[in-house]
């Protein structure tokens, strides 16, 4: 079989989307349209879609059709630039698209569904992120997109190919969920184990005696503060291309939202900022802070992450809150254990402003956050206890990040091996591949 190799412009036209601005926020031809944050690798995110105006002649150039494939055309992460998904018509009527992605439309002799399994392929290779250029935010360009080079064999084998690929990776999937499942199970018995030890009977007696009805009553040797009473809270920096930037300046790495997880920090990707000295002063992290994001799911809002001077000097940005407790009454890790207990997630999640997609909370609401309080040698000690009833919790629950880090390295494999002629499709069907 005689697979043709080509440039990308021969197998599709590639254009890059329509700008937005203030002038075409309203008019007489509103119409829905996708940005960058819509696609996801593999997905379309249609949960946030917005509107603005295109003429008719416009919406003949920009409009979406299925088949076309979506491609981010700049992010501020090179890991994430190119990301891409074939739009099928999920929405009725009339869809454009902006020129934060590309479309890219295939020719008469080309399957949308193999073209879309082609760009997933140039996004796990790394091949759109080679071509990518620019300093704090990447871009792919359009030019350099359609000279990127593709192998296309005849169309039955490219159906052939993205049947194939439809059905693995939505094997894939389903064990990517069941192990997202295995998760959460283990999440949520770590939760009981933290606020068992915490809060011995808060699982059992509901109810308490004061506002926070999911505490129970405590032991008579034990207080109840707010937390603003024995914590600071440092806000950070706000991030500002306009800022003055003469005079004494530092280049420090800083912490964004994405960078603070749950119970670990993601520093795989770090920006750096340059800042007025007096702006980094206040707004450097110390060792034993405790970061909690502004917004996010809500699920996930107001839990703790120590900061242990991973990187010295770091700065944060404003939407992540450093909590600095006094150290002769609140243990930092303590602390972090308390806001994944039960009574964490309960006044977290019933004090967070809920939006459509995400919650918010604020610094007036994390230091009103009511908090048991035994004697610090007690807090350490209950660290040292729950840290060791958590291993096997922790032990299990890295087995499956790895499993899931498999999975994805598998479908990656299979991407690249089928749109690429590696892999004959027939045979590896046949083989239980």
């Amino acid at each position: 079989m005689t697979w043709k190799q080509t440039a990308l412009r021969g197998a599709a036209e590639v254009a890059l989307g329509r700008q937005r601005s203030p002038q075409h926020a309203e008019g007489p031809h509103m119409v829905r349209y996708l940005r960058a944050v819509n696609v996801k690798d593999g997905e379309l995110a249609l949960d946030d879609v917005m509107s603005m105006n295109f003429t008719p002649q416009e919406q003949r150039i920009f409009s979406l059709r299925p088949g076309d494939v979506l491609v981010t055309e700049g992010s501020g992460s090179l890991a994430s630039v190119g990301a891409s998904a074939v739009w099928h018509g999920e929405i009725d009527g009339t869809v454009c698209f902006q020129n934060t992605l590309l479309r890219l439309r295939p020719r008469v002799d080309v399957d949308g569904r193999f073209l879309g399994w082609w760009a997933r392929s140039a996004f796990g290779s790394g091949d759109f992120a080679s071509i990518a250029s620019g300093a704090n935010i990447y871009h792919l360009s359009a030019e350099r997109v359609r000279s990127l080079p593709i192998e296309l064999p005849p169309m039955d084998e490219q159906q052939r190919i993205a049947d194939f690929l439809e059905e693995e990776t939505s094997r894939i999937s389903r064990m990517e969920s069941l192990r997202e499942v295995q998760r959460e199970i283990l999440e949520e018995r770590a939760a009981a184990v933290i606020t068992e030890m915490l809060i011995p009977g808060s699982l059992s007696k509901p109810k308490g005696e004061w506002p926070w009805r999911w505490l129970p009553a405590l032991p008579s040797d034990q207080s109840l503060g707010r937390l603003g009473y024995i914590c600071r809270l440092q806000t950070g920096l706000t991030v500002d291309g306009n800022r003055e930037l003469s005079g004494d300046v530092v280049t420090r790495p800083y912490l964004r939202v994405a960078n603070v997880q749950a119970t670990h920090l993601a520093l795989d990707s770090i920006t750096e900022i340059t800042v007025p000295r007096y702006i980094a002063a206040r707004s450097t992290l110390r060792h034993g802070d405790v970061l909690m994001t502004e917004g996010g799911d809500l699920d996930k809002l107001g839990r703790g992450t120590v900061w242990r001077d991973e990187l010295p000097g770091c700065l944060h940005q404003n939407h992540v809150f450093a909590l600095r407790p006094d150290r002769d009454k609140l243990d930092a890790d303590y602390l972090a254990l308390l806001t994944r207990s039960v009574h964490g997630r309960c006044y977290f999640e019933s004090t967070g402003v809920k939006t459509t997609n995400l919650a918010s909370t604020n610094s007036s609401k994390i230091l009103g956050f009511p908090i048991p309080l035994p004697p610090v040698e007690r807090q350490r000690q209950l660290v040292r206890e729950i840290n060791q009833s958590l291993e096997l919790i922790n032990q299990a629950s890295s087995a499956i990040d790895k499993q899931v880090a498999l999975l994805a390295e598998r479908r990656q494999a299979l991407i690249t091996a089928a749109v690429t002629g590696q892999l004959d499709v027939t045979t590896a069907r046949g083989a239980g591949v």
